[in-house]
């Protein structure tokens, strides 16, 4: 069997590699179970992906771990899938600080239940000094609310006279959204076969190569993202430019 890892070139890693995790209810529909079997199936493609990106030393990856439109789902889902992150919070922290990853979560946590708030406090706080990589958490997520929360911002701002209309640029409203500091996403991965967004990321994926693969996510393994990883060397990443100019 193959080694992908190998075949990666260390000099063109992305920087920051955002992935939404879906598949969960039809991997556990096609093996005659409840919806909730397949989230529960689905933390060893979390650790897959994890241990993957610190194998090869990639510094940012973000999880849509649960948007701002999860919470219409059915109840008893929700409150699975809350209690999983808690559980798996209190099982991985451990293992999180000894990877040397330090955890962050973007989202609007305050309308998470209070466990999971305080463990999240916790482990953020536990790997606040570790270097070895960053590990995102997009939770309670929504990137049209993360835009229009930036716009409120900077227009209070405006209306206060603290910065007039001409202050503001790209890198001014960068640094009014969750992700201001982080990098911009270079690479994002979808599974399921699904092709679309579901408003993640949106701005931070402005030039990002977007990978949709038909596996289920809790088929995700290490091999599946090194496979991503050369698909993305693959790619000539142009900004808007021609071939030629990126020709030294």
């Amino acid at each position: 069997m193959q080694d992908l890892k190998k075949l990666i070139d260390k000099d063109k890693l992305p920087k920051h590699v955002a992935v939404i995790m879906d598949g969960n209810g039809r991997w556990a529909k096609s093996r005659g179970e409840e919806r909730t079997y397949g989230h529960k199936n689905a933390i060893n493609a979390v650790r897959n992906v994890i241990n993957a990106c610190n194998e090869i030393h990639i510094p940012y990856l973000t999880l849509y771990t649960f948007s701002s439109e999860n919470w219409n789902r059915p109840k008893d889902e929700v409150d699975t899938l809350m209690a999983l992150l808690s559980e798996t919070l209190l099982l991985e922290a451990e293992e999180i600080f000894t990877k040397g990853l330090r955890m962050h979560v973007i989202g609007d946590v305050s309308q998470l239940p209070d466990l999971v708030r305080d463990q999240l406090l916790n482990v953020i706080e536990l790997t606040k000094n570790n270097r070895n990589g960053n590990l995102i958490l997009a939770l309670n997520y929504g990137s049209q609310k993360e835009i229009l929360k930036a716009v409120k911002a900077i227009s209070s701002a405006v209306k206060d006279n603290e910065i007039s209309i001409d202050d503001i640029d790209e890198a001014m409203f960068k640094n009014h959204l969750y992700t201001k500091d982080f990098p911009d996403v270079d690479l994002m991965i979808r599974t399921s076969g699904e092709v679309r967004i579901s408003n993640f990321l949106l701005w931070q994926i402005a030039y990002a190569e977007l990978q949709f693969l038909d596996v289920l996510w809790p088929d995700f393994t290490k091999d599946t993202f090194f496979q991503c990883i050369i698909d993305y060397q693959n790619k000539e990443r142009r900004y808007g430019m021609t071939s030629e100019q990126l020709i030294p």
